[in-house]
Protein backbone atom coordinates (compact mmCIF):
# COMPACT_ATOMS: atom_id res chain seq x y z
CA UNK A 1 0.00 0.00 0.00
CA UNK A 2 0.95 3.58 -0.77
CA UNK A 3 2.13 6.03 1.62
CA UNK A 4 -0.21 8.44 0.38
CA UNK A 5 -2.91 6.10 0.57
CA UNK A 6 -2.31 5.24 4.26
CA UNK A 7 -1.96 9.04 5.28
CA UNK A 8 -5.44 9.60 3.86
CA UNK A 9 -6.97 6.74 5.38
CA UNK A 10 -4.91 7.85 9.21
CA UNK A 11 -6.13 11.83 8.28
CA UNK A 12 -10.09 10.19 7.48
CA UNK A 13 -9.68 8.02 10.71
CA UNK A 14 -8.67 10.61 12.51
CA UNK A 15 -11.13 13.07 11.92
CA UNK A 16 -14.03 10.42 12.61
CA UNK A 17 -12.96 9.43 15.87
CA UNK A 18 -12.41 13.51 16.81
CA UNK A 19 -16.17 14.22 15.47
CA UNK A 20 -17.00 11.14 16.96
CA UNK A 21 -15.39 12.22 20.17
CA UNK A 22 -16.66 15.62 20.31
CA UNK A 23 -20.14 14.70 19.30
CA UNK A 24 -20.22 12.55 22.14
CA UNK A 25 -18.90 14.70 24.41
CA UNK A 26 -21.38 17.22 24.11
CA UNK A 27 -24.53 14.97 24.10
CA UNK A 28 -23.44 13.75 27.34
CA UNK A 29 -22.51 17.35 28.58
CA UNK A 30 -26.30 18.80 27.36
CA UNK A 31 -27.96 15.64 28.33
CA UNK A 32 -26.22 14.88 31.81
CA UNK A 33 -29.27 14.35 34.32
CA UNK A 34 -30.85 12.25 31.67
CA UNK A 35 -28.04 9.83 31.06
CA UNK A 36 -27.35 9.81 34.35
CA UNK A 37 -30.91 8.24 35.45
CA UNK A 38 -30.88 5.77 32.26
CA UNK A 39 -27.78 4.50 32.89
CA UNK A 40 -28.55 4.33 36.80
CA UNK A 41 -31.58 2.60 35.89
CA UNK A 42 -29.90 -0.75 33.98
CA UNK A 43 -26.69 -0.42 35.39
CA UNK A 44 -27.91 0.04 38.63
CA UNK A 45 -25.20 3.11 39.41
CA UNK A 46 -25.14 6.32 41.61
CA UNK A 47 -25.58 9.14 39.23
CA UNK A 48 -21.51 10.09 40.49
CA UNK A 49 -20.47 7.04 39.49
CA UNK A 50 -22.00 7.38 36.02
CA UNK A 51 -20.84 10.90 35.64
CA UNK A 52 -17.36 9.33 36.64
CA UNK A 53 -17.30 6.41 34.32
CA UNK A 54 -18.60 8.41 31.47
CA UNK A 55 -15.51 10.64 32.17
CA UNK A 56 -13.26 7.87 32.53
CA UNK A 57 -14.11 6.10 28.92
CA UNK A 58 -14.25 9.48 27.14
CA UNK A 59 -10.49 9.91 28.33
CA UNK A 60 -9.57 6.48 27.32
CA UNK A 61 -11.30 6.86 24.22
CA UNK A 62 -9.27 10.33 23.76
CA UNK A 63 -6.03 8.17 24.64
CA UNK A 64 -7.00 5.44 21.58
CA UNK A 65 -7.62 8.33 19.63
CA UNK A 66 -4.43 9.18 19.86
CA UNK A 67 -2.51 5.66 19.84
CA UNK A 68 -4.27 4.35 16.95
CA UNK A 69 -5.14 7.06 14.47
CA UNK A 70 -3.89 10.61 14.76
CA UNK A 71 -0.10 9.05 16.23
CA UNK A 72 0.32 6.61 13.06
CA UNK A 73 -1.02 9.37 11.01
CA UNK A 74 1.44 11.97 12.31
CA UNK A 75 4.32 9.47 11.66
CA UNK A 76 3.49 9.19 8.42
CA UNK A 77 2.87 12.92 7.36
CA UNK A 78 6.64 13.14 9.23
CA UNK A 79 7.93 10.90 6.60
Amino acid sequence: MAQETLTAFFGWLTLLHIGLFTLSAILVLAMQDWVARLHGRIFGLAPADVSLTVYRWLGTYKIVIFATALGPWLALKLI
